[in-house]
């Protein structure tokens, strides 16, 4: 093909497709197929995926119901900061507050019990990465993010931002307990 040719004559899907064309177009149209039906799979057969709602909600609402939490359920403070240890029953709604540069409180669950977990941001965007089970999601100042959780091992668990937000970002680390 070339330039010299009369408009008409230039435009690609007016000329006939060569054999090994058409083979990787029908290939990659394939793939593209696979792929779409596998992400489907994934979401319903998957154990990776959270079922999460999310709520907007205000800072003073929201830290209301914390604390009103934490007054119910406190079993003991730790670290300097004097951060409360909660322990709820299971099947309560919990709460947990990222803000720069902690999470508070500190939870206390039960194995083998499931708990509505309660997350926002005060400030900035944080992530929520449970480690070392590599449960990610990001918390959104202003929204209310509800996970339903059931801890299925004992021990004690980071909880790390994995959402920059600033200078003390590299210190933003906080505690669950699972007994």
């Amino acid at each position: 093909m070339s330039a010299i040719l009369p408009p008409a004559d230039r435009l690609w899907w007016k000329h006939p497709i060569d054999r090994v064309e058409g083979t990787w177009i029908a290939l990659a149209f394939v793939w593209c197929m696979v792929m779409f039906f596998m992400m489907v799979l994934w979401h319903v057969y998957g154990d990776q995926n959270l079922s999460t709602e999310t709520y907007k909600t205000t800072p003073d609402a929201f830290i209301a119901n914390a604390q009103a939490m934490v007054d119910q359920y406190t079993v003991r403070t730790e670290t300097d900061l004097e951060i409360p240890v909660v322990a709820p029953p299971a099947g309560s709604d919990i709460y947990l507050i990222a803000r720069l540069w902690n999470f508070w409180p500190i939870l206390e669950l039960e194995k083998d019990k499931t708990y509505r977990l309660h997350l926002t941001s005060m400030d900035y965007n944080h992530g929520f990465s449970l480690q070392p089970t590599n449960l990610n999601i990001q918390i959104v100042p202003g929204y209310e993010h509800v996970l339903t959780v059931t801890p299925n091992q004992s021990g004690e668990f980071s909880i790390v931002c994995n959402e920059y937000c600033g200078i003390g970002h590299h210190m933003m680390v906080g505690r669950l307990y699972v007994r």
